[in-house]
């Protein structure tokens, strides 16, 4: 119960932290992975150090240049993207970007892809010898690991490692076993059972769960008669997908005991509190990052306002309630 007194007092009693492996979080609201880059853009605007933490552009073995065309529409309510993660590296990662990292006051999670299943291994290796080498020296870049298990394998036919759980667990138990970093897994929504593939994760080891990733989506150009996009669907996320994550978020979390991190179509503190009341223990803001380039900050304020007139001290009176 938050004490009678002035908004600035009040917001001093606030409790918004969370923790998840051992991992503070110093409020629910952190940046989500393809949307932030790794921080240094937005810096420029307000101070991320506020938030609770960062999901970093999505990391691959190898540097990939991202799809060629169009890569991003927007839609009605929404977005519709095809980047193809486009991203250095994770070795040229490791080497330049990790000096800013080191310097940041908030939890900093990569975001680890793959093409092929010894793609994902040596990836969360090179990761871990690289967490091992800076906290000899008394340093640290890197706080979680966040397996993207959407990403297609190539030598499968090209099918997703999340959609099936029996190929989704091979890679979820190898992971565990190359890295002891904390491990989320971000599930795809177009997984056969997302509840019983969050469990599998669960089984194998991992500390938490994030989802959802985007929905497969398309775009038709009536004039060309041809898809917007090269690679024909894209990813849609914003305000349009935000029930459908909701309702995942809130199965998932009737199933598993590990922490979730919910995410989709988050851009107001309202929608934070519906994920956190459906069972999620932080959340991520992706699309909104695109409409505001203030979101973190502005979502962090609405967010403690709320708090005040309901009379919420801690967002662990509301967590999973529904």
């Amino acid at each position: 119960m938050i004490k009678n007194g002035d908004s600035s007092s009040l917001n001093t009693q606030l409790d918004l932290s969370a923790n998840i492996a051992g991992i503070t979080f110093k409020n629910p609201i952190v940046m989500a992975s393809g949307t932030f880059g790794f921080g240094k853009e937005y810096a420029k605007y307000y101070d991320i150090n506020e938030l609770g933490g960062i999901s970093g552009k999505g990391l691959t073995l190898q540097p990939k240049a991202g799809n060629q065309g169009t890569r991003v529409y927007e839609t009605a309510s929404g977005m519709l993207n095809s980047v193809g993660l486009e991203n250095p590296g994770i070795p040229a990662f490791l080497e330049k970007e990790c000096a800013y990292w080191e310097t940041l006051d908030t939890a900093r999670i990569v975001n680890l892809g793959g093409n092929t299943f010894e793609d994902y291994v040596t990836g969360a290796e090179l990761i871990q010898q690289d967490a091992d080498r800076r906290s000899d020296s008394g340093r640290k870049a890197v706080d979680m690991i966040e397996l993207n298990i959407s990403c297609p394998n190539v030598k499968e036919g090209g099918i997703a490692f999340g959609i099936r759980t029996c190929d989704a667990r091979e890679l979820v138990r190898a992971v565990r076993r190359a890295t002891s970093l904390p491990l989320s897994v971000k599930l795809s929504p177009n997984a056969e059972d997302v509840a019983d593939m969050a469990l599998m994760c669960q089984e194998e080891g991992a500390d938490a769960v994030s989802l959802i990733n985007t929905i497969s989506g398309m775009k038709i150009d009536v004039r060309r008669r041809r898809s917007v996009f090269n690679n024909l669907y894209a990813g849609l996320s914003g305000p349009a997908i935000k029930p459908i994550a909701l309702r995942m978020v809130h199965q998932v979390a009737k199933r598993v005991e590990i922490p979730i991190i919910g995410m989709g179509g988050i851009s107001s503190a309202t929608d934070i509190i519906e994920f956190i009341m459906a069972g999620a223990t932080v959340v991520q803001v992706g699309t909104y990052n695109f409409m505001n380039l203030r979101a973190g900050e502005d979502l962090l304020r609405d967010l403690r306002q709320f708090m005040i007139e309901e009379n919420i001290y801690s967002l662990d009176e509301i967590r999973g309630i529904v």
